[in-house]
C-alpha cells in the first residue's frame, strides 16, 4: 500500500485492501425453529431448549460452542488456526459468549449491537481479514427466547399475554470462519449504521423501534455504492417482522426508494407465524445469523444469489432505560455478499 489509497467509500461505507470470503458457517437452534419454515435447513436442531444445560444462560452459551465447533469442523480448522473471535449476544455483559467460548482460547472481541450483532461482528471480523491484520477470523452470535425473555421482559412462569406487534426471539447460534482464502462467498464491502431514535417506547413491538435505522443504513448503502434496490437480489433484514416490514417499506418509498421486490426479513422467514403464534416474526441476534448460514448463504455459494445486502438490525435498550422511562434507539448495519465465480 503506497499510502494513498483510500477505502472508505461515500459517507458512511468501505471496502477492504484485500478480498474477504466467507469460508464456512454453522447454524443451531432450538426446537420451535427447528419446526419452522426453515427446519431442513439447519445444521443442529436441539428438541431441549436448555440444550442439557441447568440454566437458560448456560444453554445460550452452548449454542454458541456447538455453532462455533461446527463451522470449524466444516473447514476442517482447529482453535489455533483462528487468530480473533468476535462475538456477542443479548445478556448482560455478554455473558453467554464468555462463558460458552472461553474454552477454545481464542483471543475475543466481546460486542454488543443488541440484535445487530450479526451484522457488527461480521463488520469488524472482514475489516480485521481484509486489512490483513489475521488470516482467519471467526464471528459469532446467539440469542436465547428464555434468557432475553427473562432479562428484558418477564420470566416464563409470569405466562404474560403478547401482544401480536411482538417478535419472538429465536433461540439460535451463527458462526462464520472468515478468510482471505477464496471461498465461494466474499464480503465485498460493509456500511456501518448510526443510531437512529424516532422516540418509541413500546417494548413490545421492536420492529417499530427499528425500522427507522435500516431506512437509514439502505439509503446511505445505496447512495455510498451508486447503486439502486435493483442492484442486488435480495434486501435482507435481520428481524424487523411483519410490522417493521411495512414501515420500511414505507418510508423508503417517501425517499423515492422502492425496495418492495427484493425486500425479505430474516424475522418472516424463520417462523411461520399462523401455525407456530409467533406474532410479528423472530427476533434476537441469532434470528438473521441462523437465517443467513442456513438460507441465504447456500443461495450465494450455488449463485442464485449473484448480490445480496444482508442488513441486521437492533433495538439498543435495557432494562434500566426502559425502566427509567427512555425511548428505544435503533441500529443497523450492512453486509454486501457476493458469489464468487470459479
Amino acid at each position: 500500500m503506497s499510502g494513498k489509497e483510500t477505502y472508505y467509500i461515500g459517507e458512511q461505507s468501505l471496502i477492504f485492501p484485500k478480498d474477504v470470503y466467507i469460508i464456512s458457517s454453522a447454524s443451531v437452534v432450538g426446537k420451535k425453529e427447528g419446526e419452522g419454515p426453515l427446519k431442513d435447513a439447519f445444521d443442529m436442531i436441539c428438541d431441549d431448549d436448555k440444550f442439557g444445560a441447568d440454566t437458560w444462560e448456560m444453554a445460550e452459551s452452548t449454542l454458541q460452542k456447538e455453532a462455533l465447533a461446527l463451522a470449524m469442523g466444516k473447514a476442517k480448522l482447529e482453535p489455533e488456526d483462528i487468530r480473533y473471535l468476535f462475538a456477542g449476544d443479548l445478556l448482560g455483559q455478554n455473558m453467554a459468549t464468555s462463558f460458552g467460548l472461553m474454552h477454545y482460547e481464542i483471543p475475543l472481541f466481546g460486542l454488543y449491537g443488541a440484535c445487530s450483532t450479526a451484522g457488527e461482528s461480521l463488520s469488524l471480523a472482514a475489516m480485521c481479514v481484509g486489512a490483513g491484520y489475521a488470516p482467519k477470523v471467526a464471528a459469532v452470535t446467539s440469542s436465547h427466547f428464555a434468557s432475553a425473555e427473562k432479562q428484558f421482559r418477564y420470566p416464563l412462569e409470569y405466562a404474560n399475554q403478547r401482544p401480536v406487534s411482538a417478535t419472538w426471539t429465536v433461540t439460535g447460534s451463527g458462526a462464520f470462519i472468515l478468510s482471505g482464502t477464496k471461498g465461494k462467498v466474499r464480503i465485498s464491502g460493509i456500511t456501518t449504521g448510526k443510531i437512529v431514535d424516532m422516540g418509541i417506547k413500546d417494548s413490545m413491538n421492536m420492529g417499530a423501534a427499528m425500522a427507522p435505522a435500516a431506512v437509514d443504513l439502505i439509503a446511505q448503502n445505496l447512495e455510498d455504492f451508486k447503486r439502486t434496490p435493483e442492484d442486488y437480489d435480495k434486501i435482507v433484514t435481520g428481524d424487523l417482522g411483519y410490522i417493521g416490514q411495512e414501515i420500511i417499506i414505507d418510508l423508503l418509498k417517501k425517499q423515492k426508494i422502492d425496495i418492495s421486490g427484493v425486500h425479505e426479513d430474516c424475522g418472516i422467514k424463520i417462523f411461520d407465524k399462523e401455525k407456530q403464534g409467533t406474532g410479528s416474526g423472530g427476533s434476537g441476534c441469532g434470528c438473521s445469523a441462523v437465517t443467513l448460514s442456513a438460507h441465504y448463504l447456500p443461495m450465494l455459494e450455488e449463485g442464485i444469489l449473484k448480490r445480496i445486502l444482508f442488513v441486521p438490525t437492533g433495538a439498543l435498550l435495557s432494562t434500566v432505560s426502559f425502566n427509567e422511562g427512555q425511548s428505544v434507539p435503533g441500529i443497523a448495519h450492512g453486509i454486501v455478499l457476493e458469489h464468487v465465480e470459479d
